[in-house]
């Protein structure tokens, strides 16, 4: 084994004898004809609960895997490296699962038969159509078009520069709150995350509470593209992003501060550019929202597996001096994250069984994937993901400007999502110790996206809360859990009452976006969102 990884000699011996032992178990009830269904849905069909011999296969598997994660997990090694042995296990034991193989598959073998072999042609076409797109179909993409039945809230392009759009939505109510509302979604995705379809609109939702809303739109950047984007920096996105969509708000809407939300990535550029301002001498946003956002990178969940010096440096000498990580391989690296539900799922559905997958509007979003330049990338890698350095007070300069979050007074509101697998719970609620505020916490149920786009008509999943919100929060996320009550639905309607008496008086709402200084430039949703990555 490599220096400094080691495994015991009496541990794998116990590993074996508990993996023969049920070898032998597994063998006696296969014989006497009582195999038992498994609960995991890989297997849980009726053709794989009716047939004897596929049934022990799935037990024989599921056996295996166990004693694979075993050893994986009795390894002795740094903690970094125990994670990435683990995701590696477990990437290949998802990968050899025989529900993957029609040749092991009873459920893909019965479709073939009833079919007359349809389903196989139906599941060659589906590959080969795959093989040209350059990645696996979740969802049927015919029934959607941005603008038409995706982010479709009324709403106008006011401001545009190299690197964002900027949408001022029309008011829904007769009188809407004084102070207006930025959101700066992740530059990694679309902004419609957050403005899908009517009924799970974040963005709507936020308009119908009397709010008036700007959102951040990125561009796509794409290989062609001569006009330095490539080339684009962290800082880059901060000032002509960011701070540029704060002043262009606050200027059309006659405020001198505004509310501002930030969402995954788009919450750590957005609490990073606020910094900057503060040590400017600037205080141009009153109430801060970070949902599902890193600002300690200590916690940062399966991803760490692809964080260390090595790959960090490759990456600078790839893109640190201009050039784009595809869309491509970022939605891949996320796909695998969760193989069995975003990837090996699809390849049964769609190849085994020759399906076409449901229409899903979250998952047609999670598709239309974006390019990122290489600079903004590798900054955002070594010094966040790599050394942590944001959340250490004057650690950073950026835009020219030494940076400290404890300086971000304002009251904030921070969510994360229980189930969340790229920004851990415990990871968003240590911004609570990093912002200087009062903050308050919420936990929602369900992952990274479905926690968070979860419309309170619904009335599906719960959230947590402090009965006493005024408390002093806890210095442990596990502490506040204990402490938490769960209510039944969606965090939304808490986040507008909280936002609301952060909102100022309520205005006669006016009948047309942006101003003299800036006049409509086209309809929401624009021309950025449109760019396909290629």
């Amino acid at each position: 084994m490599p220096d400094g990884v080691a495994l015991s000699p009496e541990r794998v011996s116990a590993i074996q004898h508990s993996f023969n032992e049920d070898w032998k178990r597994l063998c006696e009830t296969a014989a006497r004809g009582q195999l038992a269904p498994v609960t995991d849905r890989r297997f849980s069909s009726p053709a794989w609960r009716d047939s004897q011999p596929h049934l022990f296969m799935a037990h024989a598997y599921l056996n295996t895997a166990n004693a694979m994660r075993q050893l994986a997990d009795s390894v002795e090694a740094t903690p970094h490296v125990q994670q990435c042995i683990r995701f590696a296990v477990d990437q290949w034991i998802d990968a050899t699962a025989p529900s993957n193989f029609l040749a092991f598959n009873p459920d893909a073998q019965r479709t073939l038969i009833e079919s007359k072999g349809a389903s196989l042609q139906a599941g060659i076409t589906n590959m080969l159509d795959d093989m040209r797109r350059g990645r696996i179909s979740q969802t049927d993409e015919s029934g959607f078009h941005v603008g038409e039945n995706l982010a479709t809230t009324p709403g106008s392009v006011i401001f545009e520069n190299r690197l964002i759009q900027l949408i001022q939505y029309a008011p829904t109510t007769p009188n809407v709150y004084t102070r207006p509302l930025l959101v700066v979604p992740p530059c990694i995705n679309k902004f419609y995350i957050l403005d899908l379809q009517a009924g799970n609109s974040f963005v709507r939702h936020a308009v119908e509470a009397g709010f008036t809303v700007f959102i951040v739109s990125w561009r796509n950047p794409l290989p062609s593209d001569t006009d330095g984007i490539l080339q684009a920096t962290w800082d880059d996105y901060l000032s002509e992003g960011v701070l540029e969509a704060i002043r262009v708000a606050g200027e059309v809407s006659g405020q001198k501060q505004i509310n501002a939300l930030g969402f995954c990535v788009g919450g750590t550029l957005l609490a990073s550019a606020l910094a900057v301002a503060r040590a400017r001498g600037d205080d141009p946003v009153a109430s801060l929202t970070l949902l599902t956002t890193l600002l300690d990178f200590s916690n940062t969940g399966v991803l760490d597996v692809f964080i260390d010096e090595t790959h960090v440096r490759m990456r600078e000498q790839q893109l640190g001096a201009g050039g784009l990580l595809t869309a491509g391989e970022l939605a891949s690296t996320f796909s695998f994250l969760r193989p069995n539900e975003l990837v090996w799922n699809y390849v049964v559905g769609n190849y085994l069984k020759g399906e076409k997958p449901q229409a899903f509007d979250l998952l047609y979003w999670n598709a239309d994937s974006t390019n990122l330049p290489g600079p903004l990338f590798t900054w955002y890698l070594r010094n966040t993901y790599l050394e942590n350095k944001l959340r250490r007070p004057d650690c950073l300069v950026s835009c020219g400007q030494s940076i400290d979050l404890g300086r971000l007074d304002m009251p904030s509101y921070i969510y994360g999502s229980r189930d969340d697998h790229i920004v851990p719970w415990q990871a968003a609620y240590a911004s609570t110790e990093i912002v200087g505020g009062d903050a308050r916490f919420v936990l929602g149920a369900s992952g990274h996206i479905a926690g968070v786009v979860n419309p309170p008509a619904k009335k599906k999943r719960s959230h947590w809360l402090l009965d006493t919100p005024d408390a002093a929060l806890p210095e442990s996320a596990d502490d506040w859990l204990a402490s938490a009550t769960e209510y039944p639905g969606s965090w939304w309607d808490d986040w507008t009452t909280w936002l609301a008496s952060h909102a100022g008086r309520k205005k006669k709402a006016s009948a047309t976006q942006g101003s003299t200084a800036y006049p409509v430039i086209e309809p929401a949703p624009g021309r950025y969102v449109q760019v396909r990555a290629i």
